[in-house]
């Protein structure tokens, strides 16, 4: 896949923030999300790719854009002569086009549009069900597990930064199934910031040093499980997850998606084996990492990440688009 996509995805989720950003704080979650979904696609289709999304907003019936298994990018784009089809790179593609709904609507904070794209058959094809997460950062990767008691993981956590308990910051999402683990976590003397919606924002945080998170432990939704383990190829940290089977109809779900072991535990290799990943985000509402989209008389202006695990880089993208204009004057 070459690295040059990078800036191509940049466009996707800049344009998909920047469309999803009109409608912050107007209290309407699905028209957040449609604007989000329609630029995302809009874009999708410019980039120079013969791409298949594996991870999207639902099965084809139930999502008239962005569906699981759509075609997107100039796949069908013909050369000059317009007799013959261009060759593209094949991408796997996995999109949240706004990660945060909520947030969004309600001017929240930490609202991201994102997408991760691997060479094909890099990203699992995960189930849309619920999925138990551990995301921790580079320091603290090999010693914790799914599975250890909470205050396990958390001593494991703080000895690795040379911290105390008590210093840790561990996001979990306000949810009632979260009761016992918010208790646990409490007793330890540990810090909890608990957020309503964006555990893939949270997740990125844990592994960027000096975010002021540390962890991030509870049950969110197995496709943003597939995109944080795309960004921790990247960052160097990790994410352990297992999804919740807990029905008939789940196990099905799973082995209609190639998957048998119910009990799996995943990390980042399993969930995004690719050997070439690509993740990008730009910010819809102000967050810890990126801020928000700004719109000022001459333009907008946009903060995005971009990361790759081949070329090994991350950048972090202050944009501003300029209106068409002669009199335009550029803000900093």
């Amino acid at each position: 896949m070459d690295s040059d996509l990078s800036l191509e995805f940049l466009r996707v989720v800049e344009q998909a923030a920047i469309a999803c950003a009109h409608t912050m704080g107007q209290g309407d979650r699905h028209k957040s999300d449609q604007a989000a979904v329609e630029a995302m696609r809009r874009v999708m289709d410019t980039v120079p790719i013969d791409g298949t999304i594996v991870i999207g907003e639902g099965e084809r019936d139930e999502a008239p854009m962005l569906y699981i298994g759509e075609k997107v990018g100039m796949v069908n784009a013909k050369d000059i002569a317009g007799t013959r089809p261009i060759r593209f790179t094949e991408v796997d593609i996995a999109v949240d086009p706004l990660e945060g709904t909520n947030l969004c609507a309600t001017g929240a904070a930490n609202a991201i549009a994102v997408l991760a794209a691997s060479n094909r058959g890099g990203l699992l094809h995960a189930p849309d069900l619920y999925m138990e997460k551990l995301v921790v950062g580079p320091s603290s990767k090999g010693i914790v597990s799914l599975d250890a008691p909470v205050h396990e993981n958390l001593r494991a956590i703080a000895g690795s930064l040379g911290r105390r308990v008590e210093d840790l910051v561990v996001v979990v999402l306000d949810r009632e199934r979260h009761e016992k683990l918010i208790a646990d976590i409490r007793a330890t003397g540990a810090r909890i910031r608990l957020i309503g919606d964006g555990d893939l924002s949270a997740g990125i945080a844990a592994a960027v040093v000096g975010s002021g998170v540390h962890a991030v432990m509870g049950i969110g939704g197995a496709p943003e499980g597939v995109l944080t383990a795309a960004a921790m190829r990247c960052l160097n940290g990790e994410i352990f997850a297992r999804l919740v089977v807990s029905k008939p109809e789940h196990e099905e779900r799973c082995r209609a998606m190639g998957i048998t072991d119910f009990k799996k535990v995943y990390r980042s290799k399993d969930l995004a084996p690719g050997e070439q990943i690509i993740f990008a985000a730009t910010g819809v509402t102000d967050g810890a990492l990126m801020r928000g989209v700004r719109f000022f008389g001459d333009g907008i202006r946009t903060g995005s990440v971009i990361m790759q695990n081949e070329p090994h880089q991350i950048r972090f993208i202050d944009s501003i688009h300029v209106a068409s204009a002669t009199d335009v004057k550029i803000h900093f």
